[in-house]
């Protein structure tokens, strides 16, 4: 792996049956689910992503997870950046990391994301259907939250920058209150020993108008992430939303040829760049999806490059690239190889990698 550049994937859990996905979309349901009904809504569409080298797997099984952080360390990746669901004390898909984390096993690093916002049947068409509501009851549900990750934040293998864990927040403007929320946290880390916890703040840029949070720094948190997919609103884009608009197809843009506009980022406000694979999420959403047509590993590698070129004001233990995603079958977006491309996207990391350490 170049030096300095450290690069994470995000982790969906989703590939394993609980028993909440079987009381709301019936028995034994999994993302394999959505992925394996998907297809063609229009010429070219690229439907379904069939993986090829780890199969249909299960996230139960240990020698899944193992070759996943074989793949994925062949391929420079650091570590994986696994999504983590609380909700006011529930939690969901936690076997797999929790497994992880008690068996010691992988022996590959890893993070924690957690994912703050409600769930809804956005899956199946019916987002207005609340399956479980992100609340914030207090200092108190912070408290049991903080403690039920300490034995993550303090694994050998957690992720750290300057010995602080990395802790990755979703939804940050969702917070009731963000500067209050940044605070308790890190005297709650400070309390347990830690030198701190190093948060992150997701940069969301929905419509390519700028990010919905945009400054995470007057909150206090140390980090933030600019993620907005590589769209292209060409005039073709139009005339094919246009046309979808008329007979039901989903909306289809560009994958886009040049890097996207992202804020600055500087040594004292590091803003670290995410790059996607691609992004369809017909899958779950139908008719109602977005799909970013046209994505190659080449026009993949052109966002990595200019990401990673990026990050040359960041100090090296704070040069994050992040890739969603390691795993998001079901949006389109996965560094995991499909029978279409192989081990190619996964590659374009790798090479890029490399390409940085030899300049």
């Amino acid at each position: 792996m170049a030096p300095g550049v450290r690069a994470l994937a995000l982790y969906l859990p989703q590939f394993h049956p609980t028993p909440e996905n079987d009381a709301w979309w019936g028995r034994g349901f999994t993302e394999w689910t959505n992925v394996a009904k998907a297809r063609r809504l229009f010429p070219g569409h690229y439907q379904p992503h069939v993986p090829a080298d780890l199969g249909f797997y299960d996230l139960r099984v240990p020698e899944t997870r193992s070759a996943q952080a074989e793949l994925a360390r062949g391929s420079g990746i650091e570590g994986f950046l696994y999504w983590h669901y609380w909700f006011a004390g529930r939690r969901i898909l936690d076997r797999p990391f929790s497994e992880v984390l008690h068996s010691g096993e992988p022996d590959f690093p890893f993070a924690l994301a957690w994912a703050n916002q409600s769930w809804t049947g956005i899956w199946h068409g019916a987002a207005d259907r609340i399956l479980i509501e992100q609340t914030y009851p207090g200092d108190d549900d912070d408290r049991l939250h903080f403690q039920s990750l300490l034995p993550a934040f303090t694994d050998r293998r957690y992720i750290t920058v300057d010995g602080r864990p990395l802790f990755y927040v979703f939804r940050p403007e969702q917070l009731p209150e963000p500067e209050a929320f940044v605070d308790r946290w890190q005297r709650m880390a400070l309390a347990e020993g830690l030198p701190g916890l190093f948060l992150v703040a997701e940069m969301s840029d929905l419509q390519g108008d700028g990010p919905i949070y945009p400054d995470p720094f007057k909150d206090g948190f140390d980090a933030g992430v600019h993620v907005r997919l590589p769209l292209h609103r060409s005039p073709l884009t139009q005339l094919r939303m246009r046309a979808g608009r008329k007979v039901g197809l989903p909306e289809i843009y560009d994958y886009a040829r040049s890097p996207v506009n992202r804020p600055r980022s500087t040594a004292a406000q590091p803003v670290f760049p995410c790059v996607y694979p691609n992004w369809d999420n017909t899958p779950r959403s139908g008719a109602r999806g977005l799909v970013a047509y046209g994505s190659t590993p080449e026009r993949f590698a052109v966002h990595v490059e200019d990401a990673i070129s990026r990050l040359s004001a960041v100090p090296e233990a704070r040069r994050f690239l992040f890739v969603k995603s390691w795993n998001e079958w079901a949006e389109g977006n996965h560094l995991e190889p499909d029978l279409r491309f192989g081990r190619s996207y996964l590659d374009v990391v790798s090479t890029a990698l490399r390409q940085q350490h030899e300049r």
